[in-house]
């Protein structure tokens, strides 16, 4: 039997050759004869199995997805549709910034699958800033992946009929928007069953900041933003763990959480997981200090901001033909300020949501149910919440004084500063 049948059933190691041996696009990518292929599982994320499938001629990676939540258990049940969501999402990835996400190539439906290209010798983005790699261009590439995707998936280039579609089409991820609506906004800020920290070292600060009458509103009025702004296509989980490298590329994963949100929210989540890597340096010095890493990391995070403001903007001045801020409006009357002007007022827009996303983006990564490998591959607990402490309290600050802080240098000084009140 191959893949095509109907009915749902998980792959494993022994049964993927016999099942997908026959896929046209899979046998002429790694080798014709299935029982010459090698296969490895590797999927160590929270919700699906990833193959990875070595042939003759070539490897691939095949993603399954289950009908639970891999991390918890079968007692979560999930939708096996999110790999369709998925397929979807890279598909116009790839047509909005070509390259830097993987290749499909079968897309199976009833089984839940997708073969895409394997990327090697890739690794891991998070894993590399744990082992304090200074990759010289992923601020250029997410900057520029960020924009496009994000400027070309909105009502600000698409025509209308097409984006209308395609809100429709996305609104049926539910289950895993209710993941993200739950786990990331709500669940850190009071005594959820699937949360835990560093405990009792964190205990104090996390008692102050669900004690924060100031932070639960503001983590709310994220979340609302997130829930009922519909504003463009989404990777809607972009963090250095959806990230894969090498010194001279970038590629982009794992887009299962694909909606229709606020631009601000896949910026935010991206620039939190460089500020919690630049926390979380202090917990890997065991072979040496990482102050140059940390002064990388700041960098790394500014950089990404230009690019995506520069790049943004551009698009604007050239690909700006949908429905929103018509040209007829602005360049067609020779009000090139006024088009000036409404682009700022959108990424001043953009600027301070992406501060409080980033906040609550640190603040469910330290006490919510899925952490970040940066903490937690720090073994002295005592350590990691010197490290934890900082960052919680940075998250704090970004998200309730958002609409009070005006660069990205004064953020990044401000990340600095509350790393060396902790550390003196």
């Amino acid at each position: 039997m191959t893949v095509q049948q109907t009915s749902f059933e998980a792959l494993t190691v022994d049964s993927l050759p016999h099942r997908l041996g026959r896929i046209g696009a899979l046998a002429g990518r790694i080798g014709r004869d299935s029982a010459a292929w090698k296969v490895r599982e590797v999927g160590d994320g929270n919700l699906n199995l990833v193959f990875i499938v070595d042939g003759p001629t070539g490897s691939v990676v095949v993603k399954q997805a289950l009908p639970y939540v891999r991390l918890v258990g079968d007692s979560w049940p999930l939708p096996l549709k999110r790999s369709f969501f998925e397929y979807h999402a890279l598909t116009r990835q790839e047509a909005r910034a070509p390259g830097i996400v993987p290749q499909v190539l079968h897309f199976d439906e009833a089984q839940a699958l997708i073969v895409m290209e394997y990327l090697t010798p890739h690794v891991i983005l998070r894993k590399a800033l744990i082992a304090g790699h200074e990759l010289p261009l992923i601020a250029k590439d997410l900057g520029l992946f960020m924009a496009r995707t994000l400027f070309r998936g909105a009502d600000l280039a698409m025509p209308t009929r097409d984006r209308k579609a395609d809100l429709a089409l996305f609104a049926d991820n539910v289950e895993l928007c209710d993941i993200t609506e739950n786990l990331v906004f709500t669940d850190p800020y009071f005594e959820a069953a699937m949360n835990r920290h560093t405990a009792p070292q964190l205990d104090p600060v996390v008692a102050e900041l669900r004690a924060d009458r100031d932070l639960r509103v503001e983590a709310q009025r994220m979340k609302h933003l997130f829930a009922a702004n519909a504003e463009t296509l989404l990777h809607g989980d972009l963090h250095s763990g959806s990230i894969m490298v090498t010194g001279d590329e970038t590629r982009v994963i794992d887009p299962e959480f694909a909606f229709y949100g606020p631009m601000a929210f896949d910026v935010g989540m991206l620039l939190a997981n460089f500020w919690m890597s630049y926390f979380s340096q202090d917990g890997h010095e065991a072979a040496g200090p990482r102050d140059s890493m940390r002064a990388y990391l700041l960098g790394v995070v500014a950089e990404t901001w230009a690019v995506f403001r520069a790049e943004f903007a551009r698009l604007w001045r050239t690909e700006r033909t949908g429905m929103l801020y018509h040209r007829s409006l602005f360049e067609d009357r020779g009000d090139m300020i006024g088009s000036e002007q409404a682009l700022g007022a959108v990424l001043q827009s953009i600027w301070h949501d992406m501060l409080g996303f980033a906040g609550i983006e640190i603040h469910r990564r330290i006490l919510g149910l899925a952490h970040n490998a940066d903490f937690e591959t720090i073994e002295d607990e005592d350590l990691r919440a010197s490290c934890e402490a900082p960052a919680l309290r940075f998250g704090r600050q970004i998200t309730v004084a958002r609409h009070k802080m005006h660069s990205i240098d004064e953020v990044n000084a401000l990340a600095a500063l509350i790393r060396g009140e902790v550390r003196r």
